[in-house]
């Protein structure tokens, strides 16, 4: 019998005798107890208490934290633990880190020590033939099916392995992760066939025991290790005859261990699977993060995995010790390398959950270390250096059986060492591993009932928990912030006088834990101490906005309700809450001021009102009376009233879809005039924050006075709150919020009413602006207007919150409109206190264009002129040029974050600026009468003469990265073809960039057309310029294929021109010179891998394989250090094959390539459409019949007989230089010079010609004669 007292906040105790847990009877909306109920009255007269007789105190508090020591966690990880991914015995791992989502599983076979992969054969074309060498992917579940013909079943039914169900499991066994080199025993997983059938045999006519489906259960554990392999068949007889075949089926499916009891639950304070792991460094709350592989296997410098909770890791890299051993010093050897395994000098705690405050000390925990000197007792002599890091984590689940609790309990880094003079000091191969050990011992269920159906002694379903610790030298007495708590031996109770009253007791079992403290789980949203953050000024560009934590999300009426008025907009609010949730998750403070509840009242009322009205009329008055019912005029505080609940409502059954709490708090101007009423809404919405729940906000407008017409913002300090808008902005300053998000029904804010035709939505807004601005209405519905929103944006903007006011009633935008602004996308009007140096993008491109009409009126030789004076600087300004690209290069090395190839395309040389030069001389030699040039003459009728004729296109948009050589070249052909450019290049040339534009502008002053072409130096974001669809005519990207998709993509109403894929192909052919061959192919591979006009897939003939010229294409391919990659026809055709490619549409930009086997030139046209991206293919024959087949059908921008893909240029075609190569259909195609940036326009010139005059009676005839065009200038 368990004796405790339950006191009220103001001092009324009621003692109990019995062990009870009891709650109040309001809160209680089901019950299924199986044990004895009683109803307590309460002595105050409040209301009633349930509370339910325990029998066990397990079925609550199951599981206590313990403390682990050093000495434990051998034992301990041995009770708990299950095989780890590395041995304690093995010093330097011999596999790779982990199977990602797709590699190819690996299998080992003993008998002849060879290294396979499980294959999942699929089906090959119309045919449906199977196709064996597959390789099945890690994680990737799926069934396949295939069909199998057979010529001699007889032969095939004793010895085809497809037939047999032992070839599936028998003779190897399954590699947990990838490996290397070795292949340790305790790497191997063995498959267990399930009732497998017996071999395969004939039997009269039939082949019995034939494999007709093969399903494989693979289990995994974490981000890698494979578990567990379990195979089963069904097998089928099939009878001899002339078209004897078998379709078979193939499925992987792969699972995990999850019990039931474990899965998160909103609201937690544990750790949840998943979430990161917290550590602390010197008071800095971090994640804690282990070392991450660059592509070429070294070690990243900036990049690391972050380690997450309950998933279990495994990295591997190298890591060049050379640079550090300057003093030869061994300390300081061991003290870089532990710091490049812990990603800091030292690493000092660890959170105990994951919602640990730095300030709490009782929440974190030290890191136990076992590092070198454990080893080099054994060795003094030696410089023992730390080579593997084994992360040991120790976890529990505490508390609440109804909701359990993960908590880390112990976390130990314990290192493997070698001697350092054992070691290669170049690459030193270093490896992290990180094991989660749950050791949480579940309590037996009550009554002898099944595990996992055993029921808690009563469903109580709260929308969250917190944890609370009270000291227990405050003895009766603890206190949470301005919350009173009276704790007795068994239970605490909580009171706080300022939340609302539907929760504002609870009775709080609680639980004496390790350091004397009581740890209570809760069910309201008492005060803490609120969350501390930096907060000064608001950001100064959009692109900053990505980095705002706390973001308070303003809702107006006319978002939330429909158009006609008449319910709510059920799909845009899911939309916004989706959105709202998404941050949320992403670790943001989201919280949301709602307008609506007047609308929707209203809405409501109003059908009640109808609805009662045409009840009565309809029964005193008949039907023809109905028509002339009015609705008297609604009281704006009852429509309030009548709509809170319903919205509040809504917002609840929103937003549990995905898995998150929301709060709703009412407030009123009078509020925040009372200090306390001020404090207490301030706390309380820091602690809905610290617990991931989203306070809804509104104003109480059931009991507000109407608004001061007067009453308006009046300084930084004072702000009325008298509708949503200044509540918004009242709030955002309040909680030094870094981003205020204000949704209405327009844009954003416009220079001119909205609707008007010189209206232009201003991007940013800056404050003094205001007095330029003209306000409209204010919206259909609510109170407020766009004034008031200005006013209330300006003042939250003065005290340090960033302001987006945009749409969020748009179709095309509402559904990623608030995602679009946190991600700094021009979206809405940005309010900010920073004005740009220089001109905005969308007044550079309004320079552009005026500037390319100025240069299009120019003579041809005046703008020959200015690109003659280019060429001329290019090669003056060569040492200025070298000086800012050696900047470029010197950043990017140091930074690290770009490939080599990237690196080559960085870089400038005398040579490059020399290229240059002549390329721009031969543009201006060949430009003059590229613009005005007639294309066609036609007389229509007499004294009416029609003219086609060249013309620009108007303003272009050409973004390229790491290629500073192109700034010149795309200059010099829109100054040709008298177009207005706008360029926007990679930060990473930033320096070659500034000086090449510069010099462009210095060409073009000679002509006074300085501002014909721009260069975007703003931060804006591409995706951003692709939406000025109307200030730019053609969107031309110079880069890699994901930024050219990505452009294409994001395009708005723009024309794109360019190819998103270079994958070029060579196809040998039987007839082809085995001279031409090797050099066509070295030249189309090793030139200059890193150009989209490279090689990528070498089709050959099937007759060449095993030929003297295969063995010579192999032997060039290795001798120039390129990397094979085997199609599934090649790879089929090989006992031991190269890597297997994943995709034959690969772009690798490398020394690497694809050969892949076709049966003929009809096929290898049929791949190159296939797989190819209609950029450059090039057939190597001496049949010219072969030749003109291809050359005719191969649909590509440009296709080669004999002839490297690297002439695939517009340099090499004679075009002086090139913008792009494009791989569309329309106006231009392959490599794009001058023509490809021009159009065409009609000129009619008549003499009093009206279309009437050649109708049926008219006195005029139509000729419609073709003229001669005029001389084209012989210069």
């Amino acid at each position: 019998m368990v004796h405790f007292i339950v006191c009220w906040g103001w001092g009324a105790c009621l003692y109990r005798s019995v062990s009870q847990v009891c709650v109040e009877k309001s809160l209680i909306f089901r019950s299924n107890t199986p044990y004895s109920t009683d109803i307590v009255s309460d002595p105050d007269g409040q209301d009633p208490l349930f509370c339910v007789q325990l029998d066990d105190s397990k079925l609550n508090y199951f599981q206590q934290p313990q403390d682990i020591k050093e000495s434990d966690f051998a034992e301990f990880l041995e009770k708990y633990g299950r095989h780890s991914f590395l041995a304690p015995s093995q010093v330097q791992p011999s596999f790779s880190a982990f199977y990602r989502a797709g590699d190819p599983i690996l299998i080992y076979f003993d008998s002849s020590s060879v290294l396979s992969m499980l294959r999942q054969p699929i089906k090959m074309g119309a045919s449906g033939l199977c196709v064996d060498g597959n390789p099945a992917g890690f994680l990737d579940s799926k069934s396949t099916s295939c069909i199998r013909l057979f010529a001699n079943l007889r032969k095939s039914c004793m010895t085809d392995p497809a037939l047999d169900a032992a070839s599936y499991y028998r003779d190897f066994t399954v590699l947990k992760v990838p490996i290397n080199d070795t292949v340790t025993p305790s790497m191997k997983v063995n498959v267990t066939a399930v009732s497998p059938p017996g071999a395969p045999h004939m039997k009269d006519n039939t082949c019995i025991n034939v494999v007709s489906e093969v399903i494989y259960e693979i289990e995994y554990s974490g981000t890698s290790g494979i578990q567990s392999v379990s195979v089963q068949f069904k097998v089928s007889n099939i009878s001899v005859n002339s078209r004897s075949s078998l379709q078979q089926h193939f499925t992987m499916h792969f699972w995990t261990r999850t019990l039931s009891h474990v899965l998160p639950r909103s609201g937690n304070p544990g750790y949840i699977t998943g979430a990161p792991l917290l550590i602390a460094n010197s008071g800095a709350k971090q994640r804690m993060s282990i070392l991450r592989s660059e592509s070429d296997g070294s070690c990243s410098q900036f990049l690391r995995h972050t380690v997450q909770f309950g998933r279990n890791m495994r990295t591997g890299c190298k890591i060049s010790l050379s640079p550090i051993l300057e003093d030869d010093n061994c300390s300081y050897i061991q003290q870089k390398l532990y710091k490049a395994f812990q990603g800091m000098s030292r690493t000092e705690d660890f959170a105990v959950t994951g919602s640990a405050h730095s300030t709490q000390a009782e929440e974190w925990m030290t890191i136990l270390i076992e590092n070198c000197s454990v080893e080099a007792v054994n060795c003094t002599s030696c410089c023992m250096v730390p080579v593997t890091l084994e992360i040991q984590i120790l976890w529990t689940k505490v508390g609440l059986l109804s909701n359990p609790q993960a908590q880390v309990v112990g976390t130990r880094h314990f290192y493997h060492c070698q001697p350092l003079k054992f070691l290669d000091m170049s690459m030193v191969p270093v490896t992290t591993i990180v094991t989660f050990t749950d050791m949480t011992d579940w309590p037996e269920p009550p009554r002898g009932q099944p595990q996992m159906h055993w029921k808690l002694p009563f469903d109580i379903f709260f929308p969250f928990k917190i944890s609370l610790i009270c000291r227990r030298h405050l003895k009766m007495l603890c206190r949470a912030a301005l919350s009173p708590l009276v704790r007795s031996p068994g239970w605490c109770f909580v009171s706080p006088p300022h939340v609302t009253a539907a929760i504002s007791r609870l009775y709080l079992p609680c639980q004496r834990l390790r350091n004397e403290s009581i740890r209570c789980w809760s069910n309201i949203p008492f005060i803490t101490v609120p969350l501390s953050r930096a907060h000064g000024k608001s950001f100064a560009h959009r692109s900053e906005l990505k980095h705002a934590k706390r973001i308070v999300v303003k809702l107006g009426s006319a978002v939330v309700t429909r158009g006609d008025e008449c319910g709510l907009a059920l799909g845009r609010l899911a939309s916004i809450v989706e959105q709202v949730s998404m941050l949320q998750n992403q670790g943001r403070e989201m919280m949301i001021v709602t307008s609506g509840a007047v609308a929707f009242g209203k809405q409501r009322l109003r059908h009640e009102i109808l609805l009662s009205q045409s009840v009565r009329q309809a029964l005193h008055s008949g039907q023809s009376q109905l028509k002339d019912m009015a609705i008297p005029v609604l009281e704006a505080r009852a429509c309030a009233a009548a709509g809170q609940s319903g919205l509040m409502a809504l917002y609840e059954a929103m937003f549990t879809q995905y898995s998150i709490c929301a709060a709703q708090i009412l407030v009123t101007n009078l509020d925040f005039h009372d200090e306390q009423k001020r404090r207490n809404l301030n706390g309380t919405l820091h602690e809905l924050l610290r617990m991931n729940i989203v306070p809804i906000i509104n104003t109480n407008d059931a009991v507000v006075p109407p608004p001061e017409p007067n009453s308006d913002l009046q300084g930084v300090n004072v702000i009325s709150v008298k509708d949503n808008d200044s509540l918004a902005a009242r709030l955002a300053v309040e909680m030094k919020t870094d981003l205020l998000i204000v949704l209405s029904d327009v844009e954003g804010l416009f220079d001119s009413p909205p609707g008007s035709d010189d209206a232009k939505l201003i991007d940013i807004f800056y404050p003094g602006d205001q007095q330029s601005v003209t306000f409209g209405t204010k919206s259909r519905v609510g109170m407020g207007g766009m004034e008031a929103k200005v006013k209330a944006a300006l003042w939250a903007l003065q005290g340090g919150t960033s302001v987006v006011i945009a749409n969020g009633t748009h179709p095309k935008i509402s559904g990623h409109v608030i995602t679009d602004i946190v991600e700094g996308k021009k979206v809405g009007t940005f309010f900010s206190e920073v004005k740009p140096a220089g001109p905005t993008v969308e007044q550079q491109a309004e320079m552009a264009r005026a500037g390319g009409r100025t240069l299009a009126a120019l003579q041809p030789e005046q703008r020959a002129e200015i690109i003659y004076r280019l060429a001329d600087l290019l090669t003056d300004q060569r040492e200025e040029i070298l000086l800012a690209n050696k900047k470029d290069l010197e950043e990017a090395e140091n930074k690290g974050r770009l490939a080599l190839p990237l690196l080559k395309r960085l870089s400038l040389s005398t040579s490059k600026l020399n290229s240059l030069a002549i390329g721009l001389r031969q543009i201006a030699a060949s430009s003059q009468d590229s613009v005005g040039r007639v294309i066609r003459r036609t007389r229509i009728a007499k004294d009416l003469d029609l003219e086609q004729v060249t013309v620009p296109i108007g303003v272009l948009l050409v973004i390229f990265e790491s290629r500073p050589d192109c700034l010149p070249q795309v200059s010099a052909l829109a100054i040709a073809s008298g177009n207005g450019l706008l360029l926007k290049g990679g930060k990473e040339a930033a320096h070659s960039n500034q000086i090449l534009h510069h010099l462009t502008q210095e060409a073009l002053s000679i002509h006074g057309v300085r501002d014909a072409v721009q260069l975007v130096n703003t931060r804006e974001e591409v995706e951003d310029l692709c939406r000025l669809d109307k200030l730019i005519d053609l969107i031309i990207p110079r880069g890699s294929s994901q930024l050219v998709r990505n452009i294409q993509k994001a395009a708005k109403g723009i024309p794109v021109m360019g190819h998103s894929e270079g994958i070029c192909h060579v196809y040998v052919d039987t007839d082809a010179s085995v001279e031409k061959v090797t050099r066509i192919i070295r030249d189309s591979k090793c030139e200059y891998p890193a150009a989209c006009n490279a090689l990528e897939t070498l089709l050959i003939h099937r007759d060449l394989l095993r030929t003297p010229l295969f063995d010579q294409i192999i032997d060039m391919l290795r001798v120039e250090q390129v990397k094979i990659h085997a199609g599934p026809k090649f790879a089929s055709y090989l006992t031991f094959s190269p890597s297997e490619v994943k995709s034959l549409r690969i772009e690798y930009g490398d020394l690497e390539c694809c050969i892949e086997v076709v049966d003929s030139v009809q096929e290898a046209v049929e791949h190159i459409h296939k797989y190819g991206s209609s950029h450059t293919d090039v057939i190597i024959t001496e049949n010219e019949k072969t030749a003109e087949f291809f050359l005719q059908h191969v649909d590509s921008a440009c296709v080669f007989w004999n002839a490297s893909t690297r002439f695939s240029d517009g340099y090499r075609f004679g075009l002086g230089a090139e913008v792009g190569i494009s791989t569309s259909r329309i106006h231009a195609r392959g490599p794009v010079g001058i023509e490809g940036l021009l159009t065409t326009k009609w000129l009619l010139r008549g003499d009093n010609h009206v279309v009437s005059d050649f109708s049926e009676h008219g006195s005029m005839k139509y000729l419609h004669e073709s003229l001669p065009l005029p001389q084209r200038n012989a210069n």
